[in-house]
């Protein structure tokens, strides 16, 4: 049976994502297999309450501080070596970056496709606005 074994720097893979976006977010897929994906990804302004419908999501904080929202917990600042887990159709947001630049490592389970953001209201963002894919 053959396999596939790949090994990645995450800090410095973190550090090629560009300073400045368009969009919210951009991102760096790492792993992009029907059972899971893994990315970094990078913060760069407020991201207003949104779900995915595709997947499960492993959030683990590289650098920066931000207050993140999840359905019916209370608000919070998570920063570097927290890990944020929850359920696809949890309605989550990051209203206030803290600390930048805010860098994430995630894992998606199953694989989330880049245009899967549901806003909770539609007239915050679109998949476009969203998230930038590198």
């Amino acid at each position: 049976m053959p396999t596939e074994t790949r090994f990645f720097d995450i800090a410095a893979l973190a550090r090629t994502l560009p300073e400045t976006a368009e969009t919210m977010l951009t991102d760096l897929r790492l792993t992009d297999e029907r059972d899971a994906s893994c990315r970094i990804f990078r913060v760069y302004r407020p991201v207003p309450a949104h779900y995915h419908t595709s997947s499960d999501e492993y959030l683990y904080v590289l650098t920066g501080r931000a207050e993140i929202h999840i359905q019916d917990s209370e608000p919070r600042i998570i920063g570097p070596g927290e890990l944020v887990f929850f359920k696809k159709n949890t309605v989550h947001a990051m209203p206030r970056l803290v600390e930048e630049p805010y860098t994430v490592l995630a894992i998606d389970t199953p694989r989330r496709p880049p245009d899967d953001i549901h806003f909770v209201n539609p007239a915050e963002g679109t998949p476009a606005s969203f998230i930038k894919t590198y």
